[in-house]
């Protein structure tokens, strides 16, 4: 496994949800790397703390723009649709 290597981490500047290393939208592509390096053994843990920041997302966002808020697809495709489906450790119960 190879670590990611060490730079000024790329957490969230709220309530704007912009990197505050890189300024793209987070979770940025650092970040995203980061997190998937971090959450590598346990991918439920990583999608709860990723549905934790969409829910404090949306609503900093909303607040900050309360007649424009941010479209919830845009928000689950930013922040979830880019995790790892499985992970090796799942067992496949359909039949």
């Amino acid at each position: 496994m190879v670590t990611p290597p060490a730079s000024r981490p790329h957490l969230p500047l709220r309530p704007l949800w912009i990197c505050c290393t890189c300024a793209a939208p987070w979770p940025c592509a650092t970040a995203r790397l980061n997190l998937r390096h971090e959450y590598a053994n346990d991918l439920v843990a990583l999608r709860i703390y990723l549905c934790a920041q969409l829910h404090e997302a949306a609503a900093d966002l909303h607040k900050l723009h309360p007649r424009n808020s941010p479209d919830p697809k845009a928000l689950f495709d930013r922040f979830l649709a880019w995790t790892p489906r499985a992970s090796r450790d799942c067992v496949d119960f359909r039949v």
